[in-house]
């Protein structure tokens, strides 16, 4: 009797373990474009609401953290969710493992990205690393889909803020291999969902912190702000895409979504869409002006994805 109580202990610890791992991106000592640096990650907090955000800074080690369905509830979805910060930083809690966890009760695997920042004091070529991590995600997940219980032609991503610039530049620049892929695994996303995103970087509409972060101070040249202006790199091959933004944020224009929605549209990529009238930016999923919550629209739509 000790024995299978033991074994069953031993079994539903195991079942914990792999409903929430912590996967690092690289080998150690092959981060590509890694500076060696004495720069300390640090996670700042600050209060918003009746919340406490937790704001991770110097990342120099990027991983996923894994949040696994249960094999009753398991559909073979997954979302790689990359939390927002003004490339400076990830919101990693409402923008990361919270929206995880909802996907996980949903049946959909989530997996948060911790990617790296652009940082000249910890990485080199730094425009193309936030880029690169998003990409390893995605061949990690594919990799490794079917010990995961995951469809490999089922792997999305997600982003909210410059999460979503993040999430929609894997979207439209999935052509451009930043990392080794001697697999040649898809680097392309199956879907998007992108929450109240920077999408465009022409000065009229792009949220200019990010901007700045990313490409560096003015002057930016008008090669680069159409390079990373990701409305303009929707082809009939982009994924779609579900995109959700309030009407009244002032921190990012809701014309980034208007505009790469349009794309959508133009090319004929299915795309569904959620606007709030009110509750401006960085409320991740839960809009506090109504009790209508976009991600219950969201994962609808993704459950349309599982057949």
């Amino acid at each position: 009797m000790k024995k299978i109580t033991w074994l069953a202990t031993f079994i539903m610890l195991l079942n914990v373990a792999y409903a929430q791992q912590v996967i690092p991106l690289y080998p150690t000592g092959q981060i590509p474009n890694a500076k060696a640096t004495e720069v300390a990650e640090i996670i700042d907090t600050f209060p918003a609401g009746d919340k406490t955000i937790r704001f991770v800074v110097n990342i120099s080690i990027p991983e996923l953290t894994a949040y696994l369905p249960t094999k009753e509830k398991a559909n073979g979805m997954a979302v790689i969710i990359c939390p927002g910060g003004g490339y400076s930083g990830v919101a990693i809690d409402h923008e990361g493992h919270d929206m995880a966890k909802k996907m996980s009760e949903n049946g959909i695997a989530g997996f948060v990205l911790k990617y790296r920042m652009p940082q000249s004091a910890i990485v080199d070529n730094k425009e193309f690393v936030p880029l690169q991590d998003a990409q390893r995600a995605l061949q990690i997940v594919r990799e490794n889909a079917r010990e995961w219980g995951i469809d490999p032609r089922k792997v999305g991503i997600a982003g909210s803020s410059a999460g979503g610039h993040l999430a929609s530049t894997a979207g439209t620049h999935y052509h451009k291999t930043l990392i080794g892929n001697p697999k040649n695994t898809s680097l392309r996303p199956d879907f998007m969902i992108l929450n109240y995103p920077v999408i465009s970087f022409a000065d009229s509409l792009t949220h200019y912190g990010s901007r700045s972060n990313l490409l560096g101070d003015m002057p930016i040249s008008e090669e680069k702000k159409r390079e990373y202006s990701n409305e303009l790199h929707v082809t009939p091959d982009t994924p779609p895409a579900f995109v959700t933004h309030a009407v009244d944020d002032d921190v990012v224009k809701v014309q980034n979504a208007i505009l790469f929605v349009a794309a959508l549209q133009k090319n004929k990529v299915p795309v569904e869409t959620f606007f709030y009238a009110k509750g401006g930016h960085g409320y991740g999923m839960d809009n506090p002006t109504t009790d209508v919550d976009w991600i219950d629209n969201c994962i609808n739509w993704l459950l349309k994805f599982r057949n």
